[in-house]
């Protein structure tokens, strides 16, 4: 009997290593991709191994993700949330989680901002806050231009009577290389309005955030 040829293809049969097969058509992943592949070559590593197989696909995509405030539109973010209201008091949001690449080394810092503002005749929707703070974080950044850049912000959206961010982080520049201080922490403050000149307010502030009694 006859053997039955199978029918071409068109090219060779053995498979595929094309390293953006099933991948989503984004060029900007494949180009990210592609050179951390390069990378790992130049660091002695096998980017086709199986634990490192897909690495550069994901590296990307979570590079994409961390820095993906660049896009953000605060104004989007806020919309309709801002609420007209007369008030003078202290609004204190505290403890704000936040993650964010030194853009020294590329590694990450971590830590809490603690944000407060003095509306002037309008509020801010509370979860508002801290996806403000995320528009900044997920950038490449340095601490002290991220304190600034989020004060100013919500200066410029609430034009409120002050406003005060306090940044703490631990950075793993420091804590992974060079000095190799694992305790050490970064405390940085951006102080608007009546918060900057008006000494007695900023002592509440700080008062609240000790949580002490006024």
């Amino acid at each position: 009997m006859k053997k039955q040829s199978r029918p071409s293809t068109g090219g060779s049969s053995a498979p595929s290593h094309d390293s953006h097969a099933g991948l989503t058509p984004d060029p900007v992943i494949h180009a990210i991709a592609d050179r951390l592949r390069a990378t790992l070559l130049d660091l002695g590593e096998d980017p086709t191994r199986e634990g490192l197989h897909k690495t550069p696909e994901r590296y990307a995509k979570a590079m994409r993700y961390l820095t993906s405030g660049y896009t953000a539109d605060t104004k989007k973010i806020v919309g309709k949330a801002l609420f007209k209201q007369e008030s003078t008091e202290i609004v204190l949001i505290r403890d704000i989680e936040l993650f964010s690449l030194c853009e020294h080394h590329l590694l990450p810092f971590y830590g809490k901002a603690h944000v407060a503002y003095i509306p002037k005749g309008k509020i801010i929707g509370l979860s508002k806050i801290p996806r403000i703070v995320d528009v900044f974080a997920r950038r490449l950044q340095v601490q002290e231009r991220l304190t600034t850049q989020i004060s100013e912000e919500l200066m410029r959206l609430l034009k409120p009577l002050g406003v005060a961010v306090i940044i703490e982080a631990s950075h793993l520049c420091m804590m992974m290389r060079g000095v190799e201080k694992q305790n050490s922490r970064t405390i940085t403050s951006s102080m608007l309005g009546v918060f900057r000149d008006n000494a007695i307010t900023r002592q509440e502030l700080l008062h609240l955030l000790r949580g002490e009694s006024r």
